[in-house]
């Protein structure tokens, strides 16, 4: 479905002048019908690569291809055979929820008995069925999610493309979204989506770790967790700042990660526990518990960032586009 090979994107910065880099040497390969999930914060390239691939925006080198065209000379055939999603509500707040699908199905060519039954079945899908009348700035923020989806459907694309769709939403509205989307993934249909939620990671085929407009890594949620190296502990203190500043300190600890009221502890094999409990509590520090605990995208995430980092003490400017 998309072919990608050393995609790149520069912009120029209007206060300094500078050329910044926003995409970088990226190649992708996502086959049809995969749920693929573009994961990395703000300014990482997710908006701009995804634009690229709408045919919304040239890219400044390599190429690529959706479903067989390129996105450059074939930019208007992807058009029609793509549902695009932007971040930000992009239909219109004062029409109707009937008169925003109407304008799109006009767009799109959606004409007859077609049409209502199109937009029966997507309002149907969506529960905004009730909400058909409501104007789309009286929408709440998830309505307004699920209207821009519903739009982005009528016409029966072959590729979805969804910037960040549920930033902003509560979280039954953010589970409410991604259960539709597990049953257009169902279906067949071949969606691609970025956030910033390594949770929503999870629940795709392949997930692509994107940094300061790198790809990092791209493979299965599970894969990747299995590049973590060593095991993870749960520690919980009655000290976390100077428990942090300790177990950095400790042969075997590879990385310490703060979550709420837990250090997550990368250490390299079980017998770094013992030398754990041990000095923490000759610094006087009460352990309330430590115990193994499974990986997850969070932790390997922030671990590569933190090489890359390490890595680049003069990281590249970076762009959120």
């Amino acid at each position: 479905m998309i072919q990608v090979n050393g995609l790149e994107r520069t912009f120029k910065s209007w206060l300094s002048g500078r050329v910044v880099t926003a995409v970088q040497n990226l190649s992708l390969h996502i086959q049809p019908g995969e749920l693929f999930g573009l994961v990395g914060p703000d300014g990482a390239g997710k908006t701009t690569t995804l634009r690229m691939l709408a045919g919304i925006l040239k890219p400044t080198a390599g190429e690529a291809t959706v479903n067989g065209h390129d996105i450059v000379k074939g930019a208007e055939a992807i058009k029609k055979e793509l549902g695009y999603m932007p971040q930000q509500f992009g239909l219109y707040g004062d029409l109707t929820v009937d008169e925003n699908l109407n304008f799109i199905c006009d767009v799109f060519g959606v004409t007859g008995a077609e049409r209502e039954q199109r937009i029966k079945e997507l309002l149907d899908f969506t529960n905004l069925h009730e909400f058909r009348k409501r104007r789309g700035r009286q929408l709440s923020g998830g309505m307004q999610k699920k209207l821009g989806l519903t739009a982005a459907l009528v016409h029966r694309p072959k590729l979805l493309l969804l910037d960040e769709p549920t930033t902003g939403v509560d979280p039954v509205a953010r589970r409410e979204f991604w259960d539709i989307l597990a049953q257009l993934h169902a279906q067949g249909s071949t969606v691609i989506v970025s956030t910033p939620y390594m949770d929503e990671a999870e629940r795709c085929n392949r997930v692509g770790l994107m940094y300061n407009g790198k790809l990092m890594i791209c493979d299965t949620p599970s894969a990747i967790k299995r590049l973590l190296p060593g095991i993870v502990l749960a520690l919980r203190v009655d000290d976390l700042n100077t428990s942090e500043r300790l177990l950095k300190q400790i042969e075997g600890v590879i990385d310490v990660q703060p979550y709420g009221d837990v250090l997550n502890v990368i250490v390299q094999d079980q017998s770094v526990q013992p030398v754990i409990e041990k000095q923490l509590a000759q610094a006087g520090i009460q352990i309330t518990s430590i115990r193994p605990a499974p990986p997850r995208m969070e932790e390997v995430f922030i671990y590569f960032v933190r090489r890359y980092v390490e890595n680049h003490t003069q990281p590249e400017e970076e762009v959120h586009a």
